[in-house]
């Protein structure tokens, strides 16, 4: 069998390795950089960053606090750029030689099909070569989106790839896009000393999260300076000297923000020019139309990841892409989407799972809730970040977990526990019957599950 993958960040990389695994002759296409938008310019580098200002703004605000005392503490910014990009370098490396490992062989340039089984690849020195396939697979990503505002081009206006390579930390930053990028960006800039401001159109930032984690995070922010403005949109922006003018338009009213910096933040959108689509008669309005075998109209070609349009995570791109090759060697494979978990690594981390409450209302589906403070939970207190809760959302006819949603220390290490308690519909008791250690963050799920009872031993009734 012979497959041609189209892209090699998480979904196509991880399609070429499982697919070389079960025997496949491999082909692996990447314009730029193996490893994708999530490898070089987007997961990985952010929470380097974000681990470095976590430690860095611990020790600033509660180090005495802690016991530990010192003269002087100050970020180096060149220095933490220089161990972002060597721990991308090193990531990079480490899945380029698990590709050769496998014989996957990669071509470096752009690919476009051009019949139901042939592809041409323009390599980086402009010659073409021509690749025949028995199935592909388009991994092609998303690229951020840029709205048409007035301005737009204007200097110090940057993307989210940009803005992880600043020489020097800006004076002042202004966000446009209060989502999970820019919340996590946010969350950077302001504990370096940024004076930060987010400008979101809808009514709350992260709003596709539980509203009762995303609270949490709204407060912490602003704890750190961050100026949040919802329901307010960005109409224009105009250079004023070596700054920005930002026109925002409010229930206030109209007014303008000036900051040194831009960042925008306002999504993004699947990458489907130019691969040869439409002499195929494939679906590409919203993104390359799939159904659940991830096979496309074209039914020898196969896509995954942020460039069908979906849920634009890159796990859920190597958890399609490992799909979609076990489909094509007729292994029959299906994704589980109610066990996607979604997570920011800002202070707290949030991270959720399944049904929110108003998932279950708008279902009209009868449903308990469960809940309990980290400021009960030891390890919390011992990381002094007792600020957060865990939730759960319960089937009141079958006590079957419909939902798990966390704010505070380790939440998306922890969510994995209500992705499983999903995957096998497991009920709440399954959870509170389970042994969890002692001091450790997970109790705290455990305690959650024991309130759906009214039953938290260290809750006060």
């Amino acid at each position: 069998m012979k497959i041609l993958i189209i892209g090699g960040g998480p979904g196509g990389y991880v399609s070429a390795i499982r697919a070389a695994q079960l025997g496949a002759d491999v082909t692996l296409i990447e314009k730029k950089y193996i490893g994708g938008t999530c490898l070089n310019v987007g997961c990985i580098p952010t929470k380097v960053l974000l681990n470095t200002v976590d430690l860095y703004d611990t020790l600033m605000k509660d180090g005495s606090a802690l016991g530990i005392d010192f003269e002087k503490l100050a970020v180096n910014w060149d220095t933490l750029q220089n161990r972002k990009n060597n721990i991308v370098s090193d990531l990079v490396g480490g899945v380029e030689k698990l590709l050769e490992a496998d014989a996957v062989k990669v071509l470096r340039g752009t690919g476009k099909l051009t019949q139901k089984n042939k592809a041409e690849v323009t390599l980086l020195d402009g010659s073409v070569e021509e690749v025949t396939f028995d199935k592909a697979i388009l991994a092609t990503g998303s690229k951020v989106t840029i709205v048409p505002i007035p301005g737009i081009d204007t200097e110090g206006i940057l993307t989210s790839d940009e803005i992880l390579s600043l020489e020097e930390l800006p004076e002042s930053l202004c966000i446009v896009g209060g989502g999970v990028i820019g919340s996590e960006f946010a969350s950077v800039f302001s504990r370096l000393g940024v004076d930060v401001t987010i400008v979101e159109m809808l009514p709350r930032i992260i709003a596709t999260m539980e509203e009762t984690l995303t609270q949490y995070l709204d407060y912490s922010l602003k704890d750190s300076g961050v100026k949040i403005l919802t329901e307010t949109k960005v109409t224009k922006f105009g250079k004023n000297g070596d700054h920005i003018d930002i026109h925002i338009d409010s229930a206030e009213g109209k007014s303008i923000l000036n900051a040194e910096k831009v960042l925008l933040s306002i999504g993004r959108r699947p990458v489907v020019e130019g691969l040869g689509l439409e002499a195929l008669n494939i679906d590409q309005k919203n993104g390359i139309a799939i159904n659940e075998m991830m096979q496309t109209s074209a039914e020898n070609i196969y896509a995954i990841g942020d460039c069908t349009g979906g849920v634009m995570l890159a796990h859920v791109a190597s958890a399609q892409g490992i799909a979609a090759v076990e489909n094509i060697m007729t292994i029959n494979s299906k994704m589980d989407f109610k066990t996607i978990p979604y997570c920011v690594y800002t202070k707290p981390e949030i991270a959720s799972v399944g049904m929110t409450e108003a998932d279950a209302k708008e279902k009209n589906i009868d449903y308990k809730v469960g809940s309990f403070p980290l400021s009960g939970s030891g390890k919390a207190m011992i990381l002094n970040e007792g600020e957060g809760l865990v939730k759960f959302i319960i089937s009141s006819e079958t006590e079957e977990i419909l939902g798990m949603h966390m704010v505070g220390p380790k939440a998306t290490e922890l969510i994995v526990e209500g992705a499983l308690a999903l995957r096998l519909e497991a009920t709440v008791d399954e959870i509170v019957t389970t042994i969890h250690a002692h001091p450790t963050m997970s109790e705290s799920v455990q305690e959650a599950a024991h309130d759906v009872f009214k039953q938290a031993i260290h809750l006060m009734y």
